[in-house]
């Protein structure tokens, strides 16, 4: 994702969450559908590279494709709205299309979008609509909390706030997050 805190996506497929970014601050969290595990959602970082009004069909009300390799992959809105929270598609990103309207003249050609697949959700037998364990991230070499922040949709504040950290600028591999 490019540091220069311009807006931006990002998609949690394990959360069925897209977040759109206003440089540093999580602006909007919308539900999503996702890839089936038949044709999963490619996760990795990708850009923005076409944006068209009512493609028809299935793809609802608004396209906006993505620069993934070895498909035409996107997101887009949806005339199956009951599909939303589900992993339904074939890889591509669904959403509402009265939030895909909402998010579509927010984002620009060029806009960096990360997809990830969030492993540090604890799930009850492999189910995402069961959590076991409250959200939380293990920090990895190199990590800041304003990484760990923007990828989870939250302030650095908050996740200070939830872990009492007296210096946020002092965090450590292998450390343990609580995300609010």
């Amino acid at each position: 994702m490019r540091q220069n805190y311009g807006s931006h996506i990002l998609i949690d497929l394990n959360a069925r969450r897209l977040t759109f970014f206003e440089g540093t601050r999580g602006t909007k969290t919308y539900p999503v559908g996702v890839g089936k595990s038949a044709t999963p959602t490619p996760t990795g970082s990708y850009r923005v590279i076409q944006k068209l009004f009512n493609p028809g069909g299935a793809l609802g009300s608004r396209w906006i494709g993505l620069s993934i390799p070895g498909g035409s992959y996107g997101i887009h809105g949806t005339n199956n709205p009951a599909s939303i929270g589900g992993y339904v598609s074939n890889g591509c990103i669904r959403m509402y299309n009265e939030d895909v309207e909402e998010l579509f003249p927010r984002i620009e050609l060029g806009a960096p979008v990360e997809i990830v697949r969030n492993p540090e959700i604890n799930y009850k037998n492999g189910d995402p609509g069961s959590k076991i364990a409250p959200l939380s991230h293990l920090v990895r070499p190199g990590e800041s909390l304003w990484e760990i922040a923007r990828r989870y949709g939250k302030s650095p504040a908050e996740i200070a706030a939830a872990n009492k950290l007296s210096n946020p600028e002092l965090i450590y591999p292998g450390q343990k997050l609580i995300i609010p």
